[in-house]
């Protein structure tokens, strides 16, 4: 078994060419049913780890989602993620910014929903959308984007420094999987309700974006908050790749359920008769 963690991370300072990370390859799992198989393990093994932080409660952890529409956001969060316990665990979805946010500086608004000890946080897109479609549409220049990245590693570590585990997914796709996926949706109604214009209109950009998304990785992945660059074209790889590696990490923390604090013993004794 490989080393999911080690095989699809950016090291800090790696210079990243996306088109030599292949978005179809299942890195040696034969098949789908495989797969599958192992999510399931990893999906309860995840359970177990997200009651153990809580209980813990001395870190948190805050899973970043990033990736080009139909790239499996949604998808990841309810496939391999929604087996936590909500009252644990938060959804944040990043879109176009309020009016408030506007008037703030562009982290307040992912500042004030990280996630706090114990609990875990889920960024359905997040901060990185301010070097990333910003820059693509030519609302801020590379000279910014360079400031932004020096605030977000910033940003980024302070959140380490309080006892957050980061973790920071790009799921990567191809533009052929994208249409595809655009195409599934047209012929569903139940999914209409997904669809904007600006899923075909941004198709335009692939490149820039892709760009974009390599100066990122690259000026953004340090070892308290690294990237992992993620195959896609496959929901089922991609569900085990992140799924194996949260499990991973998280395990990683030996972490350990507090110590009681009433006497067990005597509770045991004072009511042993209720649990006869």
């Amino acid at each position: 078994m490989k080393d999911f963690c080690a095989q699809f991370c950016v090291e800090p300072g790696q210079s990243i060419d996306l088109s030599a990370w292949n978005p179809a390859s299942t890195d040696g799992v034969s098949t789908k049913k495989t797969a599958k198989n192992e999510i399931v393990e990893y999906a309860e093994r995840l359970r177990a780890l997200q009651f153990l932080l809580y209980a813990e409660n001395k870190r948190s952890l805050l899973i970043v989602l990033q990736g080009l529409d139909a790239s499996g956001k949604d998808g990841t969060i309810r496939h391999v993620l929604g087996y936590m316990n909500p009252q644990g665990c938060r959804v944040q979805a990043f879109k176009q910014p309020t009016d408030i946010e506007k008037e703030h500086d562009f982290l307040w608004r992912a500042h004030k929903v990280t996630p706090a000890i114990g609990d875990v946080a889920i960024f359905n897109r997040s901060h990185y959308e301010d070097v990333l479609v910003t820059r693509v549409h030519g609302w801020v220049d590379k000279k910014v984007c360079r400031q932004r990245y020096q605030q977000i590693n910033e940003f980024e570590s302070l959140l380490a420094a309080n006892n957050s585990i980061i973790l920071k997914f790009f799921l990567h796709i191809s533009p052929e999987e994208q249409l595809k996926r655009f195409k599934k949706r047209l012929k569903d109604p139940d999914r209409w309700w997904k669809i904007s214009e600006s899923d075909y209109s941004e198709r335009q950009y692939w490149a820039d974006y892709q760009q974009a998304y390599q100066d990122a990785l690259q000026h953004c992945s340090s070892v308290h908050a690294p990237w992992f660059v993620i195959p896609s074209d496959h929901k089922w790889f991609r569900n085990l790749a992140i799924s194996r590696i949260v499990v991973e990490t998280l395990e990683s923390l030996n972490m350990s359920f507090p110590e009681p604090k009433v006497d067990i013993a005597k509770i045991k004794q004072k009511y042993h008769k209720w649990f006869e």
